[in-house]
């Protein structure tokens, strides 16, 4: 087929890696412009741009999609269908009709669950057991049209959202390469809107840990909330981001939320809501990197009855 490719972070390549490996023809890719990283602020590509510039493909960055240029360029490709992985934007009416087949999402959850922009991050966050790939046809409504392929997995009792990601990529490159391959014997299915839930935009301030929350779903936090926004806390004024943390048993006490209970000995353990107890395993003082407690407890002064938040 004569494919458009939109997409923009490493979890995309996978798909456009399929999409060539399968023998489509990728007329153009889409990607979202370079973007300021780090202490230099740089303009870097994406990963997507990367490999695509790699295989000889044609590379397009518009800043805005809605822009009349932007819809003829699109238009232009003469494409049979626009596949859609993690782009970052909303496509308009415009893009939607333009390709004979209509625009194919890969959006990582069992739609019609976790609708939105961070659908791994989410799922880990609220504690499913399971979530997986779909693949859909685009409507104008948020993640709204109808589901063609599903696959399902599990979700590991420790992994942590870039692991999930990982793998869900690769089997979302799967589930696109099948869904092409049947795209005429396909039914699309309606969703169900009934049961729709939203895995909205992260933002900074919900990686804050509330101490009242139980330690369990202080611990997904800590999985479901890497690489960004982290799940953090402070400390006598300081930020420290907890990259990993351990739910344990531990005898009732009296204590407040966020309370220190033990620094000492290698072990840092905290008070959380309804009476749980979380052993913070790696951490990262503000402006130092990331470390096991043992080392931080060397080399700060927390000691028990500190509160943290």
């Amino acid at each position: 087929m004569r494919l458009i490719f939109m997409g923009t972070p490493h979890a995309a390549v996978p798909t456009l890696r399929r999409c060539l490996e399968d023998g489509h023809d990728v007329v153009a890719v889409w990607t979202q412009p370079d973007k300021p990283v780090g202490r230099s602020s740089k303009p870097a590509p994406s990963p997507v741009k990367e490999f695509a510039l790699e295989q000889g493909i044609a590379v397009h960055q518009p800043q805005k999609i809605r822009a009349q240029e932007a819809i003829d360029l699109f238009t232009s490709h003469g494409a049979d269908a626009a596949i859609v992985v993690a782009y970052g934007r909303i496509l308009p009416s415009s893009f939607l009709q333009a390709p004979r087949r209509g625009c194919i999402n890969v959006h990582f959850s069992l739609l019609p669950l976790y609708r939105g922009a961070a659908p791994v991050n989410w799922a880990i966050v609220r504690g499913e057991h399971q979530t997986g790939v779909s693949t859909m046809l685009i409507e104008e409504e948020l993640d709204s049209g109808p589901v063609l392929l599903q696959r399902t997995t599990a979700i590991g009792e420790r992994e942590i959202a870039p692991e999930l990601m990982s793998r869900l990529s690769l089997t979302g490159a799967e589930l696109l390469s099948e869904t092409l391959a049947q795209l005429d014997d396909l039914k699309p299915q309606p969703q169900n809107e009934d049961k729709a839930t939203f895995a909205p935009l992260l933002r900074k301030e919900d990686g804050l840990i509330d101490w009242s929350l139980t330690s369990e779903q202080i611990e997904r936090h800590v999985r479901g909330f890497q690489p960004w926004p982290n799940a953090y806390t402070h400390h006598n004024s300081q930020r420290l981001i907890i990259w990993k943390a351990e739910t344990i048993a531990h005898d009732a006490m009296q204590h407040r939320d966020g309370e220190v209970l033990k620094a000492s000995g290698g072990e840092l353990i905290l008070a959380c809501g309804q009476d749980t107890y979380l052993r913070l395993v790696e951490i990262q003082p503000e402006g130092k990197k990331r470390m096991v407690v043992r080392d931080f407890l060397n080399g700060t002064r927390i000691r028990a009855g500190d509160q943290f938040g």
